[in-house]
């Protein structure tokens, strides 16, 4: 049995750093390979889904962000969960819901029995980042959360890289269906390891908390002018990123790069490679620029501007870059987005971890699963052939791009003036 330990969350670290990378680091880090295997998949598969079930392009679109709908509707209650049963408990337990959506999808015969598969599967990994991120405020030096939090979602993001060419390759042995059944399999598997080997460990007193005392901190999240200056452009910039790697890039490569389904899956490949090497170094990068006086803030603005610059200039179709080039500058400088949750846990007290993580999160998924669908129906409007217009492509990425630009400039011009922390959270 695994011991429940209530800690204060500044109390000094008395666990190895190789027993917390074995004991707590890997079994979330697994789980998250799994989500971002689910939420990424898609793209790879959207042709056989669509000789499988006829759909149109909106309705690829709605099919693939029922995952971002559940996700994104589960947050609030999640982080609830989080900061007052744990993170080992909640995860495994969800883990579970997300192997019947699997099975669910693998098994249905029609676009809303998979779609509801697909909501379960959002439901179920819904916490597979939010508590990797609960725990690392809990088990690791504050300082140090960029640098563990970045390394953590390189490792998760390589889900994203098997969800390209290596699926591909697996297709060729099972079909869709069949791939989803031995995933249903694995994440069955990792949510038993991580019940099994994750130490309990929840802030003091979290057990004590009342349901209206828990609603008070997560308002008090949401009335935080430093949450409404920094989350926006995390949020869009991610969730645009998503909408696209998570579906829409494929159908990008095909119709505009025209390219055959063999290339569009190496490409993805690339892109999701870079975006795994984004994540790892934009933790290191925000880790050594300290010693030069630049702040994790100061990396990730320019990260997410680098990021909106290279998708404006692919939608504009200048810059002289390749295809592949575009792609992974692209998901590289997009990754930087994702400090925004480090930056904005710093600037709280550590019992609101959860509820923080999850507020962003939600913002997040509500533009991922927003733009999917939005997205689609745009495409709709203009066919070409078996895909669809290479201009229409252009202009939906443009609104996209425009959107994030407004963000990123309203955190660029309000965020630089030195707020406390516990100015922040106050």
């Amino acid at each position: 049995m695994t011991n429940t330990t209530a800690v204060r969350m500044d109390a000094p670290e008395t666990h190895s750093v190789a027993r917390r990378i074995l004991t707590v680091f890997l079994p979330f880090a697994l789980a998250y390979f799994l989500s971002y295997l689910y939420r990424t998949v898609n793209a790879v598969i959207a042709d056989e889904l669509t000789a499988a079930l006829g759909v149109t392009a909106a309705g690829l679109g709605f099919l693939t962000s029922a995952y971002f709908i559940a996700f994104g509707l589960f947050q609030p209650p999640l982080g609830l969960l989080l900061d007052r049963y744990g993170p080992r408990r909640v995860e495994s337990a969800l883990l579970v819901v997300a192997a019947a959506g699997a099975a669910l999808f693998a098994l249905g015969g029609d676009l809303a029995t998979l779609a509801v598969g697909r909501a379960l599967i959002g439901l179920g990994v819904s916490a597979c980042l939010m508590a990797a991120l609960t725990a690392n405020v809990m088990w690791w030096p504050r300082e140090r959360l960029p640098l563990v939090n970045g390394l953590f979602l390189a490792c998760g993001g390589l889900g994203a890289v098997f969800a390209t060419t290596p699926v591909r390759l697996l297709l060729d042995l099972t079909d869709w269906r069949g791939l989803f059944l031995g995933i249903a399999a694995a994440t069955v598997a990792v949510a038993v390891a991580l019940f099994v080997t994750v130490p309990e460990r929840r802030p003091e007193g979290s057990g004590q908390a009342t349901l209206g005392d828990m609603l008070r901190g997560t308002a008090a999240v949401f009335r935080s002018p430093v949450f409404w200056r920094l989350a926006p452009a995390c949020a869009t910039v991610q969730g645009g990123f998503l909408a696209y790697i998570s579906l829409w890039a494929g159908p990008w490569l095909r119709d505009v790069e025209a390219m055959d389904r063999l290339a569009v899956a190496t490409h993805l490949q690339h892109a999701a490679v870079a975006m795994v090497a984004g994540y790892a170094s934009f933790g290191l990068i925000a880790d050594a620029a300290r010693r030069f006086g630049l702040t994790p803030l100061t990396v990730q603005t320019v990260g997410v501007s680098l990021a909106v610059a290279v998708q404006g200039a692919m939608a504009l179709g200048v810059g002289g870059l390749s295809p592949a080039m575009e792609w992974v500058l692209y998901s590289y400088f997009a990754s930087a987005s994702v400090m925004g949750y480090s930056l904005l846990t710093q600037r709280f007290p550590a019992e609101l971890a959860g509820r923080v993580s999850t507020a962003v999160n939600l913002l997040m998924f509500v533009v991922a699963f927003t733009l999917q669908p939005a997205i689609g129906a745009f495409l709709g409007l203009f066919p070409a052939g078996a895909g669809y217009a290479a201009e229409a492509h252009r202009m939906a990425m443009l609104a996209v791009v425009a959107l994030q630009a407004a963000c990123v400039a309203w955190q660029a011009v309000g965020s630089f003036g030195g707020t406390s922390r516990q100015a922040d959270a106050g």
